[in-house]
């Protein structure tokens, strides 16, 4: 738009004056300023007004008067004389006229035939004929606009283009837009006026008459607008417009550039509006084009990205335009670059004489306030040429590379600024192109190196460059070019795509000339850690270098130890947790188990010593926790103990490719195992999950692989107890933190037990307000004095507090807890002996804690310990063997074959055999584990006689059928009495005997090891325990319905004993559960006993059939629909039995008669008179009878209950 640049626009200071309607403003302008604004003035002063204030009156007068000596007033009041509504319906019916015509210009309602050109006709016309005209060209070209389907034209117009007749144009097209709003939207004038020359002056008039229009005018323009304006003569033409506008209204030229990236049209405008943009303070450390172009490039918008990179892209494609926007905007980042070059840096100023010190040797520092800035342009360029594909010319290249091996200060963004750089090196090598800009880049490198230390110090940063240097390195020898990219990426905090390929040239120089492996191994164990590293810290630190080096296998490579700078580093760490340092330690345990290279299997980092894993633990080990606090933060123990149990599982997991080897590193030994409270770490770090983000998951995925006694459910059940509402409100009652007694005052309590109990109560309630850390001290105290709770008089309230505070401790200290404990509750003689276990000896043997003193079986707060205990080391037990066999199969299998080499015919021993045999053992344990605690439940002779002496199994059977519910530990524990009246409930048999709560209990435990394992109760009952014991297990033990799956199983067994055992076992298990399972199975054992009769001999016979028989009336309660077959069943056996016996020659009553009189008429007998009678007959002849003869009356005995039992259930 070349042709309006000598016209006169609308100043920023005469447009803000009418959109203000200041008339003094307006006073102020010149005549050619004043005479561009007359058509509103004149229609602002000649129409009625809607403001009627005394105010307006005044500006009105002044308006006048300003109007008053202007000459071509005149000829706007002429052109507003005219009838403006007859003007519009002869425009209409001319649109629709053209409309019919199909657009043709031959026939005009508004204009006549002309006579001369255009331009003289304009001149010799009257006001309304000048306006025909204007409306007439101006109705054509928009016509023109709607049928043009958006291709750009420039409609030739006398009207629009002679110089003479501008000024009064203008004014007939503010007066029709005025007059004619309907006719002629402002929005598709603006339009319209962008297909004429002159188009963007006429605009800017039209705008500065109605300023109101502004921003829907430019917002319309913007809307149609083109996506890439600068690629068309339309384009251009509408950025121009629009470019004059806003140098208008310069105050809204920022909401249009707003606009202008909302809608992702002409970009070209975008940039020139910042070009034109000046800011109010011209001291601003980043300036507007920097500001607005990073915000395009490196934004969350994708699609304004994609959008202004394209016009990058595009714009490169013509050749380099100075009046291009794009070459503009090139050519004024290139300025700000260049200013802000140290001075012996920049080409353009070569002869100036404020040369730094430095100057002489080529190598000025960047001045600080310019480093912010420099970063900045850094940044800018990356993504001009990464994301928008800018190709540099060789000056920007130049100043570009110049910027980049600039040396900034050491402060923070110093080190931002080379991390900025290095990585613009690696990301864009092609601005090293010649062997001295190489050398200048070498030289660079080499001053990063040199100067990283002094960086970090001075700069007080972590996070320096160096490490970026190390990592880069290390990559470089790993070859691994994508963690590269990535890191470059990251560091310049944008996505750009860089090729691999680009890369060979620095990784030349890297692994050649400047960090050869070696060198990157020394260096970096010279690193320093990083001080409470969390992660909070960013960047790139050590930590990520010797990750990338232990993963490279560099240190063992190069004999380097390591081991010394990891453990610092572990123990300068702190909350919230470093992502990057599981991985380290995963890949530090991977390289002390796998070496290097098969070559040299001593090529190994080494562990750290146990010696210094006891130092980070000091204050806790043996006291878990106690008053005496660690140097060491909690996240470097627990680190440490992730360490281990890492160390540990991945030995095991290793035991083949290390036996293959020959190599057997050292695990670590249970006696430092032993030291570490690992419940009481895992317990602070459930409150810390958030802040140690994965640790806590993973520590307890290891603890359930490898201390499954750690994990037990009824453990995590506890703690919930021990950590909720109710504990927190009763520990508010505790006013001081610190408890008020002391563990030798503990001591003393207990000794004086049965004197002074009300005295150690006192005691243990004030030390259950404690939290489980508090307790700690007390541990020792308090299991020590264990045994003498097993006196006769214990108060039971003090029992009970006890094993409550013994169940808090558990949460922290279960370990050492269980040891202590179970060395205190030995037998009296063992004590005496000195005899003390250790955690190695109960893993072994876990029934070891059922060698107690016997006084234990028979107090339960003390049994509720026990068998705790007991579950406890039986999973300790398989975790252990597990271990052991899997790190002893693999080289014990390698040794052998090493012997057996020269050897024929002698096969290996097979694996399967040592699990076998460890299975066995374990199987053997659980088994002895439950027989022992059955035998525990069976009462003494003289709880017999307390019980009533009516026999074990009946009274067993009262107590659990009189309380189905009662074995939970909470019912078993609320009895606060003393044990001083246990001897009357006892006497009573009552439900709250020690007997009873001990039984009830062990059937817990039973249940969840049946539960846990199916196969316990197979075996044991394939064993089989006391008959007196099944009315107390099948009704204490909910799982022992799993038994009638392996009933049938045990019925087929050939030893007489356990059939008759399994005959018991089912009749029991018919009465607890009366389930189609159990009938059915109840129909094979009547088959097997009826299979037996005919097989069996005489005094089997006996022995079989006096215990079963009693089961079949069971068998009848519990499923009515058996009684013909029992019958039959009674029947037979009584006629082989009496058969047997009339051999004998003996008289004995007509039994089978009666038998079978029985069986027809039931309820014909009366049974008071024939259970008398038999009673009668039992008492006084069997005694000396013979086997056959007890069978039979026992058999009619039978009988007798089974009609007895049918008749009360009817």
């Amino acid at each position: 738009m070349a042709d309006s640049v000598s016209l006169q626009f609308v100043s920023p200071y005469a447009f803000e004056a009418m959109q203000k309607v200041d008339v003094a403003r307006l006073a102020a302008l010149s005549d050619p300023e004043l005479r561009l604004l007359l058509p509103c003035l004149v229609r602002m002063a000649l129409c009625a007004p809607a403001d009627q204030s005394n105010a307006w009156a005044q500006d009105k007068k002044l308006i006048l008067r300003l109007l008053s000596g202007v000459e071509a007033v005149n000829s706007i009041v002429a052109l507003l004389s005219v009838d403006f509504h007859a003007l519009e319906q002869d425009a209409r019916k001319e649109q629709q006229l053209r409309h019919k015509a199909g657009g043709s210009n031959g026939e005009s309602i508004l204009v006549s035939q002309l006579q001369h050109g255009l331009t003289l006709e304009f001149e010799h016309s009257d006001p309304l004929r000048r306006l025909r005209l204007a409306l007439s060209e101006l109705l054509a070209i928009m016509n023109k606009l709607a049928d043009s389907n958006g291709e750009f034209f420039l409609k030739s117009s006398e009207l629009f283009e002679s110089p003479v007749y501008l000024e009064e144009v203008a004014d007939v097209l503010c007066i029709l837009q005025a007059e004619l709003p309907s006719l002629l939207p402002i929005i598709e004038v603006a339009e319209a006026l962008l297909h004429v020359r002159n188009g963007e002056w006429f605009l800017c008039l039209l705008v500065a008459n109605v300023p109101d229009s502004f921003s829907e005018v430019c917002r319309g323009l913007i809307k149609n607008g083109e996506r890439q304006d600068e690629e068309s003569v339309g384009g251009r033409r509408r950025t121009e417009a629009l470019r004059q506008l806003c140098q208008m209204n310069p105050s809204q030229a920022l909401n249009i550039r707003a606009m202008v990236v909302e809608e992702c049209h002409l970009p070209g405008l975008g940039v020139a509006l910042t070009l034109d943009y000046k800011p109010d303070t011209a001291d601003e450390a980043v300036s507007p084009l920097v500001s607005y172009v990073s915000g395009l490039l490196l934004g969350t918008n994708g699609k304004v990205r994609t959008w202004f990179s394209m016009f990058i892209r595009n714009g490169q494609q013509r050749k380099r335009e100075s009046s291009s926007v794009l070459w503009q905007m090139r050519r004024q980042l290139l300025l700000e670059l260049v200013a802000i070059l140290p001075r012996s840096r920049s080409t353009h100023v070569p002869n100036d004489s404020d040369m730094d010190s430095e100057s002489s040797s080529g190598y000025s520092g960047l001045r600080e306030e310019h480093v912010v800035k420099a970063s900045v342009l850094l940044r800018l360029y990356c993504a001009l040429m990464g994301i928008a594909g800018l190709r540099p010319t060789d000056e920007e290249a130049e100043q570009l590379l110049q910027l980049m091996t600039s040396r900034p200060p050491a402060t923070p963004a110093g080190v931002r600024f080379v991390s900025l750089s290095f990585c613009k090196l690696l990301a864009f090598s092609t601005l090293v192109s010649t062997p001295e800009q190489e050398q200048l880049m070498v030289m660079w490198l080499s001053w990063m190196i040199k100067e990283e230390e002094y960086f970090e110090s001075a700069a007080g940063v972590s996070a320096s460059f160096g490490e970026m240097l190390l990592l880069v390195a290390m990559y470089f020898h790993s070859n691994q070019l994508s963690a590269i990219i990535e890191l470059v990426c990251s560091t310049l905090g944008m996505k750009i795509a860089i090729k691999p390929s680009s890369l060979s040239k620095m990784k030349t120089i890297f692994t050649q000339e400047i960090f050869t492996e070696q060198v990157v191994t020394a260096h970096a164990v010279r690193v320093a850690v990083t001080n409470n590293l969390s992660a909070n810290i960013t960047g790139f630190l050590p930590i990520h270098c010797i990750y990338q080096l232990l993963r490279s296998r560099a240190f063992t490579k190069h004999k380097v130890s390591i081991k010394d700078w990891i453990f610092r580093q572990l123990c300068e760490t702190t909350t919230p947790l470093h992502t990057q340092l599981l991985p380290l330690i995963d890949v530090y345990i991977n390289s002390i188990l796998t070496p290097a290279s098969k070559t040299n299997p001593e090529a190994t980092n080494q562990p750290i010593t146990e010696q210094e894993i006891l130092n980070v633990f000091q204050g806790l080990a043996g006291g878990d926790g106690g008053k005496v606090r660690s140097q060491y933060t909690i996240t470097t123990q627990l680190l440490i103990l992730y360490y281990i149990l890492s160390y540990e599982e991945a030995l095991l997991a290793n035991t083949k490719t290390l036996a293959l080897m020959q190599k057997k590193p050292k695990s670590y030994s249970p006696a430092l195992m032993d030291q570490i409270p690992i419940k009481y770490l895992i317990r602070q770090a459930q409150g810390l999950q958030r802040e140690l983000g994965g640790l806590h998951s993973a520590l307890l995925r290891l603890l359930a692989t490898n201390y499954p006694h750690l994990c037990m459910v009824e453990d995590w059940i506890s703690e919930e107890e021990v950590t909720g509402t109710l504990p927190l409100l009763r520990k508010m009652l505790l006013t001081s933190s610190s408890c008020k007694y002391s563990q030798t005052q503990l001591r003393e309590a207990f000794q004086n037990v049965l004197s002074g109990g009300s005295r150690l109560l006192r005691i243990l309630e004030h030390l259950t307000l404690l939290s489980a850390g508090d307790l700690i001290p007390y541990a020792e105290a308090l299991t020590a004095s264990m045994g003498l709770l097993l006196e006769d008089g214990v108060s039971r309230r003090i029992l009970q507090t006890v094993n409550k505070l013994w169940m808090v401790l558990n949460t922290v200290m279960p370990r050492k807890l269980w040891v202590m404990t179970v060395n205190t509750l030995q037998p009296s003689v063992k004590l005496l002996r000195q005899q003390k276990y250790t955690q190695n000896d109960l893993m072994v043997d876990p029934l070891i804690v059922l060698r107690c003193d016997s006084r234990v079986f028979r107090c339960p707060p003390l049994m509720d310990i026990t068998l705790h205990m007991l579950n406890g080391y039986l999973l300790a037990s398989k975790a252990y063997l597990n271990a052991h066999l899997k790190e002893t199969t693999e080289l014990e299998r390698q040794a052998q074959t090493v012997s057996n080499l020269g050897l024929s015919g002698q096969p290996d021993t097979p694996e399967v055999t040592r699990e076998e045999l460890k299975n066995a053992l374990l199987a053997a344990q659980d088994s002895a584990a439950v027989q022992i605690l059955l035998e525990v439940c069976l009462p003494s002779p003289q709880e017999e006689l307390q019980l009533g002496g009516g026999g074990g199994a009946d009274s067993l059977l009262r107590s659990i059928q009189s309380a189905p519910g009662i074995p939970m530990r909470k019912q078993v524990g609320d009895a606060g009495a003393g044990r001083g009246a246990q001897g009357e409930r006892e006497a009573e048999g009552g439900l709250l005997s020690d007997l009873s709560e001990v039984q009830c209990l062990i059937c817990c435990l039973l249940h969840q090891m049946f539960i846990a394992d199916p196969n316990i109760a197979k075996r044991v009952h394939f064993q089989g325990y006391p008959q007196a014991l099944l009315p107390l297990t099948v009704a204490g033990i909910p799982s022992m319905h799993i038994c009638l799956d392996f009933i049938p199983e045990l019925l087929t067994q050939p030893q007489l004993e356990k059939q008759i055992f399994a005959i018991q076992l089912l009749s029991h298990l018919c009465t607890q559960y009366a389930l189609p399972k159990s009938l059915s199975v109840a129909r094979l054992a009547i088959s097997v006993m009826d299979t037996l009769l005919t097989v069996l001999t005489r005094a089997k016979r006996f022995a079989f059939f006096m215990p079963t028989l009693p089961c079949l009336v069971s068998f009848c309660k519990a499923f009515p629909p058996l009684f013909d077959d029992v019958m039959s069943l009674l029947v037979q056996v009584g006629q082989v039995s009496a058969a047997d016996v009339t051999t004998k020659a003996r008289d004995i009553d007509p039994l089978i008669a009666r038998l079978q009189y029985l069986r027809q008429k039931p309820q014909e007998i009366p049974l008071s008179e024939s259970k008398c009678s038999l009673r009668k007959r039992s008492a006084e002849e069997l005694g000396g009878a013979d086997p056959d003869v007890q069978l039979c009356y026992h058999i009619e005995a039978t009988f007798m209950d089974i009609i007895s039992s049918s008749t009360q259930a009817l």
